[in-house]
């Protein structure tokens, strides 16, 4: 069996984080569903191999597809709660006080659940955009909310509940 390269082990780990009630943490289930998932995106891949600068926008969409699956997972809505936020949906979305707000409205939708995920997209292109000079600051301010985020989370949700945090 070949050696998996640095990026699809990256998508094995994450998608192991993201169905890690279902893998077990078994790396041959969550390839398997980073399989599936590639699969539904092949004429993508297809099109990457003849033009390079698409795989920015495989990666991009292979989350997104992982993302619609676990949310369809979730969405029974009896035994695990699921709560997506994107950090970059609106320019002002990764500031604290926006953030604060949205990951509020998350959290309190997912506090009934004993189980739940909470999945943090883009904060990092939100907060240090690419084509742009990493600053210290820039670094700091995504620190900040790395931590914050975190807190967050801990402190609103019930001591008995498992919060998956996933960044991503």
């Amino acid at each position: 069996m070949a050696r998996p390269s640095r990026e699809e082990l990256k998508r094995l780990h994450f998608v192991n984080a993201l169905f890690a009630h279902i893998t077990g943490d078994d790396l041959f289930l969550a390839q398997q569903i980073n399989q599936a998932i590639a699969f539904s995106l092949d004429e993508l891949a297809a099109q990457t191999q003849a033009k390079p600068e698409l795989t920015r926008t495989l990666d991009a969409d292979f989350y997104a597809a992982a993302t619609r699956l676990l949310a369809k997972f979730c969405a029974d809505g009896e035994h695990r709660g699921f709560f997506h936020w994107d950090a970059d949906n609106t320019r002002h979305a990764a500031t604290p006080l926006f953030a604060r707000a949205e990951l509020m409205a998350g959290l309190k939708e997912l506090a009934p659940f004993e189980e739940a995920t909470l999945l943090v997209t883009n904060l990092r292109p939100a907060l240090l955009p690419p084509g742009r000079r990493r600053t210290a600051q820039r670094q700091r301010e995504y620190d900040d909310a790395l931590a914050f985020i975190r807190e967050l989370a801990a402190k609103r949700t019930r001591r008995q509940a498992r919060l998956q945090l996933v960044f991503l």
